[in-house]
Formats: C-alpha cells, sequence, structure tokens
C-alpha cells in the first residue's frame, strides 16, 4: 500500500469521528513510518475538522508510528493509552492534548 492510499483510509476514517466533545482547538502532525511513510495533519478548529496530507509546523503534538498502528487504533484494536505505554507510538509535544486523540480515533 502507498502512502497516498493509507491516507485516504485514514482520513476517511478519521473524518467520522465525533468532535462534538471538543471544545478547544488542536493541531497533530501524524509521522507515519515504514512501507506507507509519509506526514499528514489533524486540525480541530472553530468546531471543524481537517485532515491533510502535509506538515503543520503550529501543532500541538507531534504523533510518530506505524500505518499498521495507526490503523489499529483507528479500528479500536488498540487503545492509545497502551499504545504510548507499549511504544507503539511517539508522541513529541503536549501529552493533554495528546490525550484527546483517544475521542478523535474513537
Amino acid at each position: 500500500m502507498t502512502f497516498a492510499e493509507f491516507f485516504a483510509q485514514a482520513k476517511a476514517k478519521m473524518s467520522q469521528a465525533d468532535i462534538s466533545g471538543i471544545s478547544e482547538d488542536l493541531a497533530f502532525q501524524f509521522n507515519i513510518t515504514g512501507e506507507e511513510a509519509g506526514v499528514f495533519y489533524v486540525e480541530i478548529k472553530n468546531g471543524r475538522l481537517s485532515i491533510e496530507p502535509y506538515d503543520y509546523h503550529d501543532r500541538d503534538a507531534a504523533i510518530t508510528c506505524s500505518a499498521d498502528t495507526l490503523t489499529k487504533l483507528m479500528s479500536g484494536k488498540m487503545d492509545p493509552i497502551m499504545a504510548f505505554t507499549l511504544h507503539k507510538i511517539k508522541i513529541d509535544g503536549r501529552l493533554d492534548k495528546a490525550l484527546l486523540l483517544k475521542q478523535l480515533l474513537g
């Protein structure tokens, strides 16, 4: 699978997220490693969700993981906190904001 194919799947899944419980603005950058390596960002601003395949330099947190790990997180087969504890994901930035990933990946 290419990064473009993986990104399309991730965007489709994340676009369905219920962000109504997130009242603050957030910006995450996902650094995908491995065969599907690439970068994309997820931004929640003024109650709107944006997901684009670009670097996001003014972010709250950067999340680094493999495409397989992110797929498991999005499908609910892996808990984000457990993934962090097991070093399946690396978080650079504000951990308190990154904890809101659980709502986003729902």
